[in-house]
């Protein structure tokens, strides 16, 4: 009797035999574009200080110079993902890199604010670039049954960057200033790129798209124009502002302009049709509320930690170990939760556990026990983890194996603008929450430093430390009302992560429906020299 002849592979033999090294490498270029925003997240008190020490950035500052990088990394990643399907992954790649790294040098040196943004949005555009070619690359080394672990390993690098990046920053904030924690990614990218060049075989797709430069700028704009309007709502603590109302107006407007574009053109940036998908549409929208959530919360635990409880930056990243670290171990040991459950059951009990952890934060005050929210950032990462892996294999497998590049894109856009949205949404409750609760023991002073001194806690705290002994009755309210402003903003928080449950639980399917042959048999093609 014979045995049946095992299936053609559809990866050459060569690029099969060096498929994990390959992976390594992908993960080394992930690693700087998380490292990032994961190390800035330890460093934002620190700006926020005065100069020298500091560049002394306001809230609404901080939260641009988070944002500026993400919403371009948005903005871009679809088209990013396009030129690397037309060009050539490996080229946009070691492209994509080098650009990073030139804005991870001009941020180490801006001299204000303003610079720091603008640099942080050319690592964005960097960035952009590396995070859908990283994803691409790997769907075309591995074979399809080797697809999911491997994506468990990819988001497990996620995970590790998380990890290392808060605990990396407090290290360099400790021992250099302020601008180390953007130079430190210099040599990471001359290490990938060499690494890069060696190993990485260059793919493309046979029938890629044609760049779509006028929905890339309505995009951006419309994006730019609603997050504009929440910062600054927040920053004047009243939404009803005819300022905040026009630019949220506006950028609501801009962005429909863009999906109606976006239909009728015949090279979207983004394929709405797409989203007739229900179950491509609800692990897209998942995926976003939960970068919603996690994005803002991290922003407010690092002035909790630090400004309230008195931590270091480096301490402040070893207290935040336990969130990535689960993440790291868990999200490669999903995929076994999601053979047993499905898809749907895991996801969701991923996004219930992160509801519950988000509103935990309401019983942490200047008091409690550290354990305590050692265990929340632990069950916290475990969520995430159960939550990012299957849908991540819903997304890239939702689609034909030569589009890899706009599946990751999508994905990855999507993240980023629930990202960047938590940033601005939350961090405009916060602030709000702030002002309403520390403005009446603000009245003494003049009426511009009044205003200036109720945005965030380390503004008030920096008045009271000029009064000196007559301050302490004002830092003191200060950390009253950051803990009542957390606490609103944590409850947000998890009223975002139940209806991301509640989107998973009604769209997700149990177990993904057996894969088409068609899909079985598309090949990778190499890129043109």
């Amino acid at each position: 009797m014979t045995s049946p002849a095992a299936p053609a592979r559809r990866v050459p033999e060569a690029v099969h035999r060096r498929r994990w090294m390959i992976l390594g490498v992908l993960m080394l270029s992930l690693l700087i574009v998380v490292l990032d925003n994961s190390i800035l997240n330890v460093a934002i008190k620190t700006i926020s200080t005065p100069a020298p020490t500091g560049l002394g950035a306001t809230q609404s500052e901080l939260e641009w110079a988070i944002n500026a990088y993400t919403l371009v990394f948005a903005g871009l990643l679809f088209s990013a993902g396009l030129l690397g399907d037309r060009l050539g992954r490996k080229k946009v790649l070691v492209g994509g890199l080098v650009a990073f790294g030139a804005g991870s040098a001009l941020a180490a040196f801006s001299g204000s604010p303003a610079e720091l943004i603008g640099f942080r949005a050319v690592m964005g555009l960097g960035a952009a670039f590396v995070m859908p070619a990283t994803l691409a690359v790997l769907m075309n080394v591995f074979e399809r049954d080797e697809q999911p672990k491997a994506i468990g390993v990819w988001t497990g690098g996620v995970g590790l960057a998380i990890a290392i990046g808060p605990i990396t920053g407090g290290f360099l904030l400790e021992h250099f200033w302020w601008g180390s924690v953007f130079l430190v990614n210099v040599p990471i990218v001359v290490l990938a790129v060499a690494l890069m060049l060696w190993l990485v075989p260059d793919s493309r797709d046979p029938n890629p798209g044609r760049i779509d430069p006028l929905g890339v700028v309505l995009s951006v704009a419309g994006l730019v124009l609603l997050v504009y309007g929440i910062i600054k709502g927040g920053q004047l603590a009243d939404f009803t502002d005819a300022t905040v109302l026009s630019a949220v107006g506006a950028g609501l407007a801009v962005l429909a302009a863009f999906v109606v574009l976006e239909r009728r053109s015949d090279h979207p940036s983004i394929d709405v049709t797409y989203f007739k998908d229900k179950v491509f549409s609800a692990a897209i929208v998942a995926l976003a509320l939960v970068f919603f959530a996690l994005m803002g919360v991290t922003f407010f635990a690092v002035f909790y930690t630090q400004s309230v409880r008195g931590y270091s930056p480096l301490e402040t990243g070893v207290l935040m170990l336990p969130l990535a670290a689960t993440q790291l171990i868990f999200a490669p040991r999903a995929r076994l939760l999601v053979d047993r459950f499905g898809n749907r059951v895991t996801a969701t009990a991923g996004l219930i556990v992160l509801a519950g952890t988000l509103a935990a934060f309401v019983v942490l005050d200047e008091n409690t026990p550290i354990w305590v929210l050692e265990v929340v950032f632990f069950l916290m990462g475990a969520g995430m983890a159960h939550v990012m892996t299957p849908v991540s294999v819903v997304i890239m497998q939702a689609l034909p194996r030569e589009k890899a590049g706009s599946a990751s894109a999508l994905s990855n856009t999507f993240r980023q603008v629930g990202g960047a949205l938590g940033i601005a949404v939350l961090g405009s409750v916060l602030s709000t929450a702030y002002r309403n609760g520390i403005e009446d023991e603000l009245g003494p002073l003049p009426p511009g430093a009044r205003h200036a001194a109720g945005e965030s806690i380390e503004a008030t705290l920096a008045v009271a430390d000029r009064l000196g002994a007559r301050g302490e009755a004002l830092a003191d309210a200060a950390d009253d009302a950051f803990l009542h402003a957390m606490h609103v903003t944590a409850l947000w928080g998890a009223g975002v992560a139940v209806l991301g449950a509640v989107v998973i639980a009604v769209f997700l399917p149990g177990r993904m429906p057996a894969s088409e042959e068609g899909g079985e048999k598309r090949e990778l093609v190499p890129a043109a020299d």
